[in-house]
């Protein structure tokens, strides 16, 4: 394997970074030079000059191998939140080094998640930064770069086919290039009619594109302390509620709806599942929580019910309710929420719907062959037949991330946090969601949590977004054939 090719592109990514980085000094200046000045400007100028220093001394290569390209996809996700450390220690305040790292892989992982105090404390240039990252992370950090730096050339086939997985590939059947730039061009366009629609529904501008971001990233990450609850708007609350489930949607099924192809939203199996999941969670919440007269007419239950299960769903994890108080039945199901999440080839991240539709159908088959010992039962989704590779692939992958929350939850509860926290936290942590319950619950964050603690959740968020066996992967890849 060529070491300086992976250095190579990986030195596009920073220049990538450097570049938002840039930007989020231009919102500083803006702001009168506020205190994140320097510090982004700096992280900027110091991102770059990382970044430029490969594509100088290594030529250009048209062809790489797929280990190389594995290890660049991997590679840059961990150079993406190393270097996002960078204004948040320049800068101080409440960053110590493992809380600059926490915030920085939540950001590009889309968790969401925040050891921060004191958000409104940051100035706006830093908070714009904070947005960036996990905007950027969204896409994904080597997609979004993919068409960004279009010196990749025929690269981009093997780095778009080892970014995307395979379930989010399946049954779009376009070139890789052109599904890189649908995803981008659909995630734009979110960003920008939803930052608009906030705007209109009273935001300033600035909190309108930072939660426009974030909600299209299905991240979470808010410019105020109390998130969504600091606004107390119904008709934000249902804009934010569309953009989260929206974003939790194959972003080739959106484009190919937009397109008038047949293959479109109307058709797919999974995304049925996966609004019919949103509206019966959300009206069973409610029921639970007018019952209990927690909310004293059903229409503010299923307010608040649907915009925290829509939440959890897609991994968004914003937050207009202390979800703690709400009923064990409740809580029981915005945890199976947090499990499932929304779709392959989404921004989202969880088991996704597709898996756990791929998991029924197994288990229906299975029970029909029990019944019917020599028939010859085929598995088909949107009227595909499912390969045994992917099916084997997707129970496999069930079992690993179930196993990755126990073993959490336990190196959790043995650093002294409580069984709720715990592995509540593991299923936020995994899933990429964000809150949890009990000390980490939609108004509370991950700060009294201690350093190991914070390392091992932010560890599972890297698990989480590259889907559990890319990171394992990268740790052996010198085993490689």
């Amino acid at each position: 394997m060529r070491i300086d090719i992976v250095l190579r592109y990986g030195g596009m990514i920073m220049l990538l970074l450097a570049f938002f980085m840039f930007v989020s000094a231009g919102i500083s200046y803006l702001n009168g030079m506020d205190s994140a000045f320097y510090p982004l400007l700096l992280s900027s100028l110091l991102t770059a000059l990382l970044g430029g220093f490969p594509l100088i001394f290594v030529p250009k290569q048209e062809r790489i191998n797929s280990r190389e390209g594995f290890c660049i996809v991997v590679g840059s996700w961990l150079v993406a939140c190393i270097v996002g450390m960078f204004p948040y220690l320049i800068w101080g305040g409440e960053f110590s080094v493992i809380n600059a790292w926490f915030e920085s892989v939540s950001g590009f992982t889309t968790t969401g998640a925040s050891v921060l105090q004191d958000i409104e404390a940051l100035p706006r240039g830093l908070q714009f930064w904070r947005i960036s990252s996990t905007w950027v992370g969204g896409i994904g950090v080597v997609m979004f770069a993919l068409v960004i730096l279009p010196t990749l050339g025929a690269s981009k086939m093997m780095l778009s086919s080892v970014e995307i997985s395979t379930l989010a590939r399946d049954n779009y059947r376009y070139r890789a290039q052109m599904l890189v730039q649908i995803l981008l061009v659909v995630y734009v366009g979110l960003t920008l009619f939803f930052a608009v629609m906030l705007k209109l529904a009273g935001m300033n501008w600035f909190d309108a594109v930072c939660h426009s971001m974030s909600a299209c990233a299905t991240s979470g990450f808010s410019t105020k302390n109390t998130s969504i609850a600091w606004f107390d708007s119904a008709t934000i609350d249902a804009i934010l509620v569309c953009a989260m489930s929206i974003s939790g949607i194959h972003f080739g099924l959106i484009y190919a709806t937009l397109s008038g192809k047949r293959n479109n939203l109307f058709r797919s199996e999974v995304t049925r599942l996966y609004f019919g999941i949103l509206l019966a969670g959300s009206l069973l919440i409610a029921a639970s929580l007018y019952l209990a007269d927690i909310y004293d007419s059903f229409a503010t239950a299923f307010r608040q019910a649907s915009f925290q299960f829509v939440s959890l769903v897609t991994t968004s994890g914003f937050a207009t309710a202390d979800t703690n108080t709400w009923t064990s039945f409740a809580i029981v199901l915005l945890i199976f929420g947090s499990l499932v999440c929304a779709c392959a080839g989404s921004t989202s991240g969880g088991l996704k719907v597709n898996r756990l539709l791929i998991a029924l159908k197994m288990f229906y088959a299975r029970m029909r062959q029990q019944q019917h010992p020599n028939a010859v039962i085929r598995i088909k989704m949107d009227g595909i037949i499912q390969e045994s590779d992917v099916l084997h692939t997707a129970i496999l992958f069930i079992v690993a991330y179930l196993t990755m929350i126990l073993a959490g939850t336990l190196l959790m509860t043995l650093l002294g946090l409580d069984l709720m926290t715990a592995f509540s936290g593991s299923i936020a942590s995994i899933g990429n969601v964000g809150p949890g319950f009990g000390a980490i619950g939609s108004m509370n964050n991950y700060s009294g949590m201690p350093a190991a603690a914070k390392f091992i959740q932010a560890s599972m968020m890297l698990f989480g977004r590259l889907e559990i066996f890319g990171l394992l992967q990268f740790f052996l890849i010198k085993w490689w054939k």
